[in-house]
């Protein structure tokens, strides 16, 4: 006689369950280029992870440059015509093209790097 529960095997049947809060996932977040705005929120562990919501400035080498247009997002071509800043986006700077190296909607601050300066 097989024991209640568990497979020819031995094994044991995993009874389903809903998610966890912690599995749940978070709205879509989108940063948009205009004014700094970011948020905070709870994650699990009880800390705090501070997102960006609008940002018009990226770093690049200890330099705060000012973002003047999206030029192209890799991802997806709607993304830039939204103005919307994603990893890989390329921006342009008054110091040339930066293409950005994080995750702004995880990290809450934008990285990049320049990949083309203008010609003088």
């Amino acid at each position: 006689m097989a024991k209640l529960g568990r497979k020819k095997t031995g094994g044991r049947y995993i009874k389903k369950r809903k998610k966890k809060l912690y599995e749940l996932p978070g709205q879509r977040k989108i940063v948009k280029l205009g004014e700094t705005k970011r948020k905070t929120i709870r994650v699990r562990g009880g800390n705090k992870k501070m997102f960006m919501l609008k940002t018009k400035f990226v770093n690049v080498k200890e330099k705060k440059l000012e973002i003047k247009n999206v030029l192209e997002t890799p991802s997806n071509r709607f993304l830039a015509r939204q103005n919307v800043l994603t990893k890989g986006t390329v921006v342009d700077t008054e110091l040339g093209r930066v293409k950005i190296t994080n995750r702004p909607t995880q990290e809450g601050i934008v990285n990049g790097i320049l990949i083309k300066e203008y010609a003088k």
